[in-house]
């Protein structure tokens, strides 16, 4: 999740983007070169309208990438983000021999790591492991939560053949169908009402013939359940149960992991990869032979994978921020844009302004074109370089953790601009679909806060001033949390035509502040930034 080694990628990335941007059909209308270097070329400034929207509750099942905690972000609200997953058995059938007691059952689930800040530990010369440094924890360090692991009564499986979808304000309904006590339930604090997500690494101690060797792990989740519950549940369930994962996600429908304020204690969040996590049941059986009985050490492994959702209380909402995503201004745009991530908000925008002449963009009655768009047809500009450039309402981000990109897509259709198409994708998210920007520029302080973010939109341009069929669309600006995923979730309640939102966007639990359309600051509003070339 860290994106310290973002300089040698992007390099390799914008090599890349320059090359495949070299245009040979630079003379046809619309057509140009990309660059940063202008030279003597003419730009203009043009109209957008931008307004914000709310992301009202929306699908959040199966998501890659889930957030567990508590997160007080005071431009927007508290976010409590709890989590449920159904469970599987890694092998299934397992034979389960005679007298089986459990000695141990451990749930482990790894942390993101920043790997450029990982160094190694010598102890008397001998390798010790390694100190670490937690990526995408958002609050105060080792700031405590209460988890509680309780066993899931919510069945999440197919229902008639269908799967199921599941919303960010299920929570209630699943904390109500939780069943019996936590299964986290050791006396040590840091395992329950006073856990928090600890950067240090396990050390695992083995003896053999009176021989210690030590081993070392990642930081992780690594917690004790409850061995009374998994030997009912497992050890002593019957054959049928366990035969297959079907059969066996209907006897453990899953567990539901509850997030509460520990004490006084203000929280913090992390984002987890639980797919990744496993619970791991050790235990002894007789092993029978014809001349003894011995015991004998077994082990099952349940993997966290199948259907899972996550849950998100909202609590303790800025007014400024509710009274603007309630009261947008579609038609002269918003002062401000507020892009929260999650359970949150997005902006629209409408380019070129209003359409109030003909085809030329001066004169006529209205052509359904927007006249700015007119006048750059019928003057034949040859688009050098389209950019949307927005700036961070510094102020009132000053206390928040702020989302390092942002996503431009097409809002009408739910799909995305030819920009983002024609990006070059990469595994890692830092740096795939590098041209299409979206980077959070921050300033050269200690600080390092947040300034502006710049999305391309040229190719967009080009195609509206090429092709008079071409429709100009409104786009959707929201966060991400991976600029990989282009996938839309559905809102649980539609409102008009917004009936969706980017699955990236409902991921990430960030959000910023932007100067929009209609700010008091004419040097921070909202930008659409063209560079053309007049024909000869």
């Amino acid at each position: 999740m860290c994106n310290n080694n973002l300089f040698k990628a992007l390099l390799l990335s914008v090599s890349i983007g320059l090359f495949i941007s070299c245009d040979k059909d630079y003379n046809e209308i619309g057509e140009g070169l990309i660059g940063e270097n202008h030279f003597d070329l003419d730009s203009e400034n043009f109209s957008v309208v931008a307004y914000n929207q709310e992301i009202s509750p929306i699908q959040s099942n199966n998501l890659p990438i889930n957030a567990l905690g508590i997160y007080n972000n005071t431009a927007f609200e508290k976010t409590t983000a709890s989590f449920a997953t159904e469970v599987a058995l890694a092998t299934v059938s397992p034979v389960i021999g005679v007298n089986a007691v459990i000695d141990s059952v451990v749930i482990d689930i790894p942390y993101f790591v920043d790997v450029t800040k990982t160094t190694s530990i010598t102890a008397a010369g001998v390798a010790a492991g390694n100190t670490y440094v937690l990526d995408s924890i958002y609050g105060a360090d080792k700031a405590k939560i209460k988890l509680s692991i309780y066993e899931s009564g919510r069945y999440m499986g197919q229902q008639t053949g269908v799967g199921q979808l599941f919303y960010t304000n299920q929570n209630t309904e699943f904390d109500g169908k939780k069943i019996g006590d936590r299964l986290n339930d050791a006396t040590d604090k840091s395992q329950n009402d006073e856990f928090f997500f600890n950067p240090k690494q396990h050390v695992f101690s083995t003896t053999v013939d009176n021989v210690t060797t030590k081993t070392y792990g990642t930081p992780s989740m690594r917690l004790r359940l409850n061995n009374d519950f998994f030997k009912n549940k497992i050890l002593n369930a019957p054959a049928s149960a366990l035969v297959t994962n079907e059969a066996f996600k209907r006897h453990l429908n899953g567990l539901y992991f509850k997030v509460e304020q520990s004490g006084t204690d203000s929280g913090s969040l992390a984002m987890m990869n639980f797919a990744r996590g496993t619970i791991t049941i050790k235990y002894k059986e007789d092993l029978v032979t014809t001349t003894a009985t011995t015991r004998v050490d077994k082990t099952i492994v349940l993997n966290l994978t199948g259907n899972t959702a996550s849950l998100l209380d909202k609590t303790n909402p800025n007014t400024a921020y509710t009274s603007a995503i309630n009261t947008p201004d579609k038609d002269l745009g918003d002062e401000k844009l507020y892009l929260k991530g999650g359970e949150g908000s997005m902006a629209v925008l409408k380019l070129f302004g209003p359409d109030n002449f003909g085809d030329d963009g001066l004169t006529g009655t209205p052509n359904g074109v927007a006249d700015e768009l007119d006048r750059i047809r019928k003057n034949k500009w040859l688009i050098n370089q389209a950019s949307l450039i927005l700036t961070v309402d510094a102020a009132s981000m000053a206390n928040s953790y702020e989302p390092e990109r942002l996503y431009l897509y097409d809002f009408t259709n739910n799909a995305t601009i030819l920009d983002y198409f024609i990006a070059a994708a990469s595994t890692s998210k830092y740096v795939s679909k590098f041209t299409f920007g979206g980077y959070l520029k921050r300033d050269a302080t200690t600080q390092k806060r947040g300034v502006s973010y710049r999305i391309n939109l040229t190719s967009h341009i080009r195609n509206l001033v090429k092709n008079t069929d071409a429709k100009n669309i409104e786009l959707g600006l929201a966060v991400t949390e991976d600029i990989n995923i282009a996938d839309f979730y559905k809102l649980k309640t539609p409102s008009g035509s917004f009936i969706q939102a980017p699955v990236t966007s409902v991921m990430n639990p960030l959000g910023t502040i932007l100067h929009g359309s209609n700010s008091t600051d004419a040097n921070k509003k909202l930008k659409l930034e063209i560079y053309y070339t007049k024909p000869n």
